[in-house]
């Protein structure tokens, strides 16, 4: 009996352990895929970490309509976690920097007048979103010059404006379409290319001693908030209303997907924007403080286009 009793309990403790056995094997098992998931959960956390490493690079064109949502994007992206640089170019510089990946994101593009830059360089480029549709774009003149209209009433016109008509920088597409413009209408007029703060101080002073004036426009801007003015009528169309969009770089989408992502899904009310011109250039405010305060004011807008 005694050896059976034995046997027995033998059998019972090898039956005891291989439960046991078992039961750390499943342990063991379970612990290993809770470190897998653990694991994965870790390099995803690594790879996002890695991914916000990467600096954004936003280009920035020397025209006030840039300045608002550059800031307030670049506000949201550092919030996010991203260090982002600012980079000024003509906007033919910032286009190539976008092409060659030199430049990540471009806050200002203005369509169909930037298509040529679009069809340059092709697949490197990426229209992400559009920041508003309907901006207002052309040659200007005050309200004061009833009979002028239209572009084909600046014919036989000309030395009233002492035949010329002012526009922002060279190697600006604006520039380079004014200038066809001239011939195609057949204007004696000479497109006088300058900075847009030189453009402006020009068109300022003889707006005030109410002389003729024309040069180019566009909304955002403050000038249609400073002054009485009346974009012309442009019977070929060189200038249509226009659509501004953020373009980034092909890659940036890989390079920075959280990024990618709020930017796809970027808009502004173009009457903020020029709000927020008047703001920084006539009443003197810092240009990242002014973003801060729509950021603060519109969060609900923020928290949407950010996924929160």
């Amino acid at each position: 009996m005694r050896k059976f009793g034995l046997s027995f309990i033998a059998a019972a403790s090898m039956m005891v352990f291989a439960a046991c056995g078992e039961s750390e094997e499943e342990s063991s098992a379970e612990n290993a895929s809770e470190d897998a998931g653990e694991t994965t959960q870790n390099e995803e956390a690594a790879d996002n970490e890695s991914a916000k490493d990467e600096v954004i690079e936003i280009g920035v064109t020397p025209w006030t309509s840039t300045v608002p949502p550059t800031e307030i994007a670049t506000i949201i992206l550092e919030d996010m976690g991203y260090e982002v640089e600012q980079t000024q170019a003509d906007v033919g510089g910032v286009f190539t920097g976008l092409s060659s990946g030199d430049l990540d994101v471009f806050m200002d593009g203005w369509f169909p007048m930037h298509n040529t830059y679009m069809e340059e360089y092709g697949d490197s480029l990426d229209e992400t979103a559009v920041s508003y549709p309907e901006a207002e774009v052309g040659w200007v003149v005050p309200e004061y010059m009833e009979d002028i209209n239209s572009l084909e009433d600046l014919k036989g016109n000309e030395d009233q404006f002492e035949n010329e008509m002012y526009a922002i920088e060279e190697g600006a597409e604006a520039t380079e379409t004014s200038r066809n413009m001239v011939e195609n209408y057949d204007l004696n007029m000479e497109v006088v290319a300058s900075s847009e703060g030189g453009m402006m101080a020009e068109a300022s002073r003889k707006i005030q001693q109410e002389q003729p004036v024309v040069f180019y426009g566009w909304r955002p801007h403050p000038m249609f908030n400073d002054y009485d003015l009346k974009v012309l009528e442009d019977p070929d169309n060189f200038f249509e209303t226009s659509e501004v969009k953020v373009i980034t770089n092909a890659d940036f989408q890989d390079k920075a997907p959280e990024a990618y992502e709020f930017l796809s899904n970027w808009s502004i009310d173009i009457a903020d924007v020029e709000q927020m011109i008047v703001e920084i250039e006539e009443n003197n405010k810092d240009a990242e403080e002014v973003a801060q305060e729509w950021i603060d004011n519109n969060q609900d807008k923020v928290d949407s286009m950010t996924g929160e």
